[in-house]
C-alpha cells in the first residue's frame, strides 16, 4: 500500500470506473450516473491529488486493486476495490491505512461518507452508522449519509 501520485490517476480512475459500471450505476440515475464517470478521470483524479486529497492505494503482485480517497483527512469520497478482489479484507486494510493517516495528520475522530447502496453492508461493517435515509447528494447521486466516530483510544491497527 502507498499515496497515490499524480502519475497513478489513470490507474486509479480505470479501477474505479469499472467498480462504478459493474456495481453503482445500475441504482443511480442515468445522469448523476454519468456525471459521476466524468468525475472519475485521469485529470479530475490528478486535480485532486494536487488539492491534498490522500489517495490510498492497495497493490497485490504490482496490480492496483484499491482506492481510498480522502478529502479534508475527514470525508471519504472514493472507497473501490476492484471486483476481482473483494472479499479478501482488502476493504478493512486499505480503510485502517487511510483512518490512521488522518488521525495521524489531522487528530480526525470524525469520519464521513455517502454510501450508494450496494456499499452500505461494507462500511456497517467497518463501523459506519447511517445519519440519514437515502437520497440523492449534492452531484445527484443516490446514497445514503453516514458517520464514524472514534473513541479517544480507537484507532485499529494495521493487519498484514
Amino acid at each position: 500500500m502507498r499515496l497515490g501520485r499524480p502519475d497513478d490517476a489513470r490507474e486509479i480512475g480505470v479501477l474505479m470506473r469499472r467498480v462504478v459500471r459493474r456495481w453503482v450505476l445500475p441504482e443511480q440515475p442515468r445522469e448523476a450516473g454519468m456525471a459521476l464517470l466524468a468525475r472519475l478521470g485521469a485529470r479530475s483524479i490528478q486535480a485532486r491529488i494536487a488539492a491534498g486529497h490522500r489517495f490510498h492505494l492497495g497493490f497485490l503482485d504490482g496490480v492496483l486493486v484499491g482506492v481510498a480517497a480522502i478529502r479534508d483527512d475527514s470525508h471519504l469520497m472514493h472507497f473501490f476495490v476492484s471486483t476481482r478482489y473483494q472479499r479478501r479484507g482488502i476493504a478493512r486494510r486499505l480503510w485502517q491505512r487511510a483512518m490512521r493517516d488522518a488521525v495521524r495528520r489531522a487528530g480526525t475522530r470524525r469520519f464521513t461518507l455517502n454510501a450508494t447502496r450496494v456499499a452500505v453492508p461494507v462500511y456497517l461493517r467497518l463501523g459506519f452508522v447511517a445519519t440519514g435515509t437515502e437520497r440523492p447528494s449534492p452531484n445527484g447521486v443516490i446514497s445514503t449519509p453516514m458517520v464514524l466516530e472514534l473513541a479517544a483510544s480507537a484507532v485499529p491497527h494495521e493487519q498484514a
